[in-house]
């Protein structure tokens, strides 16, 4: 069973930066497929941003693309997410999340079995 852990969520205003960050343990970092998920109050939980076990592919959804940039360090066994040009409606609590998946291409928008604890991220206007 892999763990993560996440960190780096504050408060900031908009228009600022913050970078999340998810440290993985407990199996090789390398094999997994990993994603950045969002959850606001009141609201489902939705896809942020992807990354496949080679780091090469990526995919976002639509709202965060130009402002985010989600990247790996498999040598840290850590998964980043760059989040700049920030605004109110990204405020939530940013959740990463871990898939075994056998292509070193492969990226994966859903059905993620292992999850973090979660950091919040509140943007200010």
């Amino acid at each position: 069973q892999v763990q993560l852990v996440e960190s780096g969520g504050s408060l900031v205003q908009a228009g600022g930066s913050l970078r999340l960050s998810c440290v993985a343990s407990g199996r090789t970092f390398s094999n997994y497929a990993m994603g950045w998920f969002r959850q606001a109050p009141g609201k489902e939980r939705e896809f942020v941003a992807t990354i496949s076990r080679n780091g090469i592919n990526t995919d976002y959804t639509d709202s965060v693309k130009g402002r985010f940039t989600i990247s790996r360090d498999n040598a840290k066994n850590t998964v980043y997410l760059q989040m700049d040009s920030l605004k109110p409606e990204d405020t939530a609590r940013y959740y990463c999340a871990a898939k075994l998946i056998l292509s070193q291409f492969t990226i994966v928008r859903g059905a993620f079995p292992h999850w973090g604890q979660g950091t919040q991220v509140t943007v200010s206007s």
